[in-house]
């Protein structure tokens, strides 16, 4: 038992007299510096992140900062890997150096690094999509910025990939208004979504799902109106129909948009009597 408690004892003194220790309560901001350079070097970035923001506030606004900034940004960035929260600060951390240090050699990467976080941290499809936003519009600002630049095909295909995002966002809600809108009695919703859907994304990969959802709604509107307006609503839903098979004559919606049209021309039968 004693043996026991002398190695506990020892191991509390060699872990209390460590490089790190010995910097975290040191009052000298420059060991703290060069501690935890020495231990970003060995891959700790959690311990080196915990130096650095002890000595962030006297180092801001010093060009002696642009160094311990920037490895304190990267530190937050390679834990992204990780946990992907660290991200949030990374990219705070990057611009808040590209914004200090302007003319820094290491500003283009940071601009560039603070997009890519942004884009990690970017939410899938099915949610809210203001982080997507958000990183699009900073790795616009870079790819305006540097048209030049050695990071411009991974800008351009981060901001390609958050496109498809919204545009994959913003169908599948147009094809929810469709899902509920004879529920909800509601037409005018999806038709309103399909057609914004379409105008804003005219070459979509899902404009046949698009068109044919259109035609799903107007003919279900139609089907359902009162008599003095369905002759009109089914005219449009003609109208739908054609576009669909327009754009697509073999369409794999074809099946069910020629046993829509049969209805449609069954019901306006009534109409040319």
């Amino acid at each position: 038992m004693n043996k026991i408690v002398y190695i506990f004892l020892v191991l509390i003194t060699i872990v209390s007299c460590s490089p790190y220790q010995k910097a975290l309560k040191s009052d000298d901001s420059s060991e703290k510096l060069k501690e935890a350079m020495a231990l970003y070097e060995k891959g700790k970035f959690a311990k080196a992140i915990t130096l650095f923001e002890q000595i962030a506030p006297a180092y801001k606004g010093r060009p002696q900062g642009e160094r311990m900034f920037y490895f304190y940004a990267m530190s937050n960035y390679n834990l992204g890997k990780k946990v992907s929260a660290y991200y949030v600060t990374a990219a705070y951390q990057f611009e808040s150096f590209a914004a200090g240090y302007p003319l820094s050699d290491k500003r283009e990467e940071a601009r560039f690094l603070a997009g890519e976080s942004l884009y990690y941290l970017a939410p899938v499809y099915s949610l809210d999509q203001n982080g997507t936003n958000k990183a699009i519009d900073k790795l616009q600002q870079f790819i305006d910025s540097y048209p030049k630049s050695d990071y411009l095909p991974k800008a351009n295909q981060y901001v390609k990939d958050l496109r498809e995002r919204l545009e994959k966002k913003a169908f599948e809600n147009a094809k929810q208004f469709n899902t509920i809108a004879e529920w909800a009695g509601d037409f005018k919703a999806p038709l309103k979504a399909l057609d914004n859907f379409l105008s804003d994304y005219p070459g979509t990969p899902y404009k046949e799902d698009a068109l044919f959802y259109k035609l799903d709604t107007v003919y279900k509107y139609a089907i359902n109106s009162i008599e003095s307006k369905k002759e009109e609503r089914l005219l449009s839903a003609k109208v739908a129909y054609d576009a669909l098979i327009k754009f697509n004559s073999e369409s794999k919606y074809k099946e069910q948009a020629e046993k829509m049209l049969k209805n449609i021309d069954k019901e306006l039968t009534q109409f040319s009597k």
